[in-house]
C-alpha cells in the first residue's frame, strides 16, 4: 500500500539516492527537462514558421501578426497555470494533473507536426499552452511536497530541479533549429513531440517513486458543483470559437486580447484579496506593497520575452551568423540565455548567501532587474541600421548576458517574494498573481514587437529601453515606501 502524503516527507528524509536528494526528484527533474526541451525547441522555430514564405516552408503571415500569435501564446501559458492549479486543488491532485498536462503537450506538438497551416498552429498552441500551464503549476508543487518543512535539502533540491529547466532550454532550440534547417519545420515540431514523449515514458516508469505525493485533491470540488463547472467551461470554449469565426479574434489582435484578459484577471485577484475579511491589516499592507512590484515585473517580462519575437526577428535578419565559415540557424540564439543561466545562477545564489542581511531588498532587486533590461535594449542602438548580417554575434551575446543578470535579479526573487507577502488565506493566489505578471509581460512582448521596424530600429529600442529604465528608477525611488508597506519582509 502507498504511503500517505504525511508519511512521504519522512520517507524522503532518509532517501539520498539522487545526488543526496529523494529519488523521486530524478523523475520530476526528467519530465521538467524534457518538457522544457520541447517547449523551447518548438518556440525557437515557431515565429519563423509563421512568417517565413510558403516557399521556405512557412505560412507567409506578416511579421506583426506572427509576433502577436507568439506573444499571445506565451501569455496563455502563464494564464493557464491558474487553471492547472485549480484542477489540481479541486479535481485531480497535482500528480495526475501533471501527467495529463504532459499528454496534452505531446498532442500539441504532434498537431503542429502533422496538421497543415493555421489549423495545426491553432490546435497545437492551445494544447501546448494549457498543458504547459498545468505542468508548470504542479511540477514545482510536487518538488516541494517531497521535503519536510525543516529538511535542509529543500533549496538544493530546487536548484537541481531548475537545472533541468535550463538544460532543456539549452538543448531544445539547438536540435529543433538544426532539424528545421535540414529537413523543415514539421520535422522540428516532430522532434519536440519526441522529446515530450520521452519525458512521458520516463515519468510513467517512475511515478511509483512518488509514493502517493499529490495523488489527491486537497480541496475537492463537491460532486454537486461539478456539472455547473463543466457547463461554464464548455460555454467559455464555445464563446471563444464564436468570436474567432465572427472575426472578432484575429491573429493580429490576439496578443492584445490576452493582455486585456490578464489585466482583468489581475485586477479581480487583487480586489478579492484586498477586500477579504480573512486578512489582517499587516497582510493587507503587504498586498498593497506587491502592486508596484507586479507592474515592474510585467514591464520586465514584456522586454525579456521579446527573445521569442523582436530578438528572434533580429537574429534572422540583422545578426551575422557566420561561425568559422558556416551559417548557424537563427534559432540557436535562443540557447545563449540558458547557457548564461547555468553559469551564473550559482554565482548569484552564493552572492546572496554571502551578503545575508546586507543583500539588497526585494524592491531594489526588482528595480535593478527592470532597469538592466532597459539598458540591454538601449545596447541595440549602436548596432542598429547596418543592414543584413551587420550585427556582431558577440554584441548580441553581451546583450543577452544583461538579459540573464536581469532575470536572476527578478525572476527567482519574484516567486520568493510572492510567497513571503502572501496572506495566510491566499498563499497560492499570490503565486498565481506573480504568474499573471509574467502572462501580462509575455503577451505585451507580442504587442510591442509589432512596432519593431527594421528600417527605424533606433526609435523602437530607445523608447522601449528608456521606458523600462524609467520604471526601474521610479521603483528604486519608491523602495523605502514599499519596504514600509512590506511590514518587516525584506
Amino acid at each position: 500500500m502507498s504511503s500517505t502524503v504525511e508519511e512521504q516527507p519522512e520517507r524522503s528524509r532518509s532517501d539520498h539516492s539522487f545526488f543526496g536528494q529523494p529519488f523521486a526528484l530524478a523523475n520530476l527533474f526528467g519530465v521538467e527537462m524534457w518538457e522544457r526541451f520541447s517547449f523551447y525547441g518548438m518556440q525557437g522555430i515557431l515565429l519563423y514558421y509563421l512568417y517565413y514564405s510558403v516557399a521556405d516552408g512557412g505560412l507567409g503571415l506578416d511579421r506583426a501578426s506572427a509576433a502577436s500569435i507568439v506573444g499571445a501564446y506565451g501569455g496563455t501559458v502563464y494564464l493557464s497555470t491558474i487553471v492547472g492549479a485549480w484542477i489540481a486543488d479541486r479535481l485531480l491532485g497535482s500528480e495526475r494533473t501533471l501527467f495529463y498536462s504532459a499528454c496534452l503537450i505531446m498532442l500539441g506538438h504532434i498537431s503542429l507536426a502533422i496538421l497543415p497551416g493555421l489549423a495545426g498552429v491553432g490546435a497545437g498552441l492551445v494544447l501546448i499552452a494549457f498543458g504547459s500551464g498545468g505542468l508548470k503549476a504542479n511540477a514545482t508543487s510536487l518538488v516541494g511536497d517531497l521535503y519536510a518543512p525543516d529538511d535542509q535539502r529543500r533549496d538544493a533540491g530546487f536548484s537541481i530541479f531548475y537545472m533541468g529547466i535550463n538544460v532543456g532550454g539549452l538543448v531544445g532550440p539547438l536540435l529543433t533549429g538544426w532539424a528545421q534547417k535540414n529537413w523543415g519545420f514539421h520535422v522540428g515540431f516532430a522532434l519536440a513531440a519526441v522529446g515530450m514523449a520521452l519525458g512521458l515514458i520516463q515519468y510513467t516508469l517512475g511515478r511509483k517513486h512518488l509514493h502517493g505525493v499529490g495523488s489527491t485533491a486537497p480541496n475537492p470540488l463537491p460532486e454537486a458543483a461539478r456539472p455547473r463547472v463543466a457547463v461554464i467551461a464548455i460555454v467559455a470554449v464555445a464563446v471563444v470559437f464564436a468570436f474567432a469565426l465572427a472575426g472578432v479574434i484575429t491573429a493580429a489582435n490576439l496578443s492584445e486580447i490576452v493582455v486585456a484578459l490578464t489585466i482583468v484577471a489581475a485586477v479581480a485577484y487583487f480586489a478579492v484579496i484586498l477586500s477579504s475579511r480573512r486578512i489582517t491589516p499587516t497582510e493587507r499592507s503587504r498586498v498593497f506593497a506587491f502592486i508596484p512590484m507586479f507592474i515592474a515585473s510585467a514591464a520586465f517580462w514584456s522586454l525579456f520575452q521579446q527573445q521569442f519575437t523582436t530578438v528572434a526577428i533580429y537574429a534572422d535578419t540583422r545578426l551575422d551568423r557566420n561561425l568559422f565559415g558556416w551559417e548557424f540557424p537563427p534559432t540557436w540564439v535562443q540557447s545563449i540565455n540558458p547557457v548564461f543561466i547555468i553559469i551564473f545562477a550559482g554565482v548569484f545564489a552564493a552572492l546572496w548567501t554571502k551578503l545575508g542581511a546586507r543583500q539588497p531588498s526585494s524592491p531594489i532587486k526588482f528595480a535593478l532587474g527592470t532597469g538592466i533590461m532597459g539598458i540591454a535594449f538601449l545596447c541595440f542602438i549602436p548596432m542598429s541600421g547596418g543592414g543584413p548580417d551587420s550585427a556582431p554575434l558577440l554584441g548580441l551575446a553581451a546583450i543577452l548576458l544583461l538579459f540573464t543578470f536581469a532575470e536572476l535579479l527578478l525572476s527567482p526573487v519574484g516567486l520568493s517574494l510572492s510567497t513571503k507577502l502572501a496572506p495566510a488565506a491566499f498563499h497560492t493566489q499570490m503565486v498565481a498573481l506573480f504568474f499573471l505578471s509574467v502572462a501580462l509581460g509575455s503577451s505585451l512582448a507580442g504587442t510591442l514587437s509589432r512596432f519593431y521596424d527594421e528600417d527605424h530600429e533606433v526609435p523602437y529600442f530607445a523608447t522601449v529601453g528608456l521606458a523600462s529604465l524609467g520604471i526601474g528608477v521610479v521603483l528604486a525611488v519608491l523602495s523605502p515606501w514599499i519596504r514600509r508597506l512590506m511590514r518587516g519582509v525584506h
